[in-house]
């Protein structure tokens, strides 16, 4: 649950810096540097007070306890879909890790960013919080590919255009940006002319068609999250992938 969500990517230093869940990663974006906070079960500085209810929030709407508006760096957009069950799995996983007492660092943002009301706005206008729903047209396996590509592995948030308010432009869904490239069946700039099992192995162990290797950030998505799915799941993610619109795009596709 927690690899597909990949959670200790963003709130874990790399190269053992910091402990596990602990926070304090830099993540910078164009509307400044964000500090993604610890989520171990301190009491103080962590979640170690949060209950179900308040995860429950904080996941589907991007609010925290005592109403403080999440900023969207943190993928609540897509966890909105997230069913009950994965939410309470995640929850007991979140209270099994050691406490961690180390004091969440202040985002570096713009002044005007810096006022959580932005978030409150933004929210009313691109955020629209709706359980995941499953396509009755579709398979099974497509299915559980659609939430795990959409929902728990929040694909799109690196993989999709933004607009300059930095919401996912939804009709060029996975098409690529600036963070990721075109994962759509394209033949040209997507991955259309992957044959599924290709599409696969890159999954499961980061193995480009050519022979060459993931780079980037998509290396520590495959050695931290997608490698360690079940194959049922990577099959659900590839029949998902290929099966969705291809969109042409000007980002630089993946090597063929």
């Amino acid at each position: 649950m927690l690899r597909v969500a990949g959670c200790g990517a963003c709130h874990t230093q790399p190269e053992n810096a910091g402990s596990w869940l602990a926070g304090g990663r830099k993540l910078e974006t164009p509307f400044g540097i964000f500090y993604p906070p610890n989520i171990t079960p301190d009491p103080r500085s962590g979640t170690g007070l949060w209950d179900l209810e308040d995860l429950t929030r904080a996941l589907r709407e991007g609010v925290g306890p005592g109403g403080l508006h999440f900023y969207p760096v943190f993928p609540y957009p897509s966890y909105a879909g997230m069913r009950d069950e994965d939410v309470l799995a995640l929850q007991a996983y979140l209270e099994s890790v050691p406490a961690v007492a180390k004091e969440n660092r202040p985002h570096e943002l713009p002044w005007l960013l810096r006022f959580r009301i932005v978030n409150r706005l933004w929210k009313l206008v691109f955020h629209s919080p709706r359980p995941f729903s499953e396509r009755t047209d579709k398979s099974r396996q497509w299915n559980r590919g659609a939430y795990l590509v959409n929902v728990l592995g929040h694909c799109g948030e690196c993989h999709t255009p933004r607009n300059r308010l930095g919401a996912l432009v939804r009709d060029r869904h996975l098409s690529g940006n600036s963070s990721g490239p075109n994962i759509t069946p394209d033949d040209d700039t997507g991955i259309g002319s992957w044959s599924a099992s290709e599409l696969a192995e890159y999954l499961s162990s980061g193995t480009l068609p050519d022979g060459d290797t993931a780079g980037d950030a998509m290396v520590e998505v495959i050695d931290d999250s997608l490698s360690h799915l079940r194959r049922a799941d990577i099959d659900a993610i590839v029949t998902y992938l290929r099966d969705i619109p291809a969109v042409r795009s000007s980002i630089e596709s993946l090597p063929r």
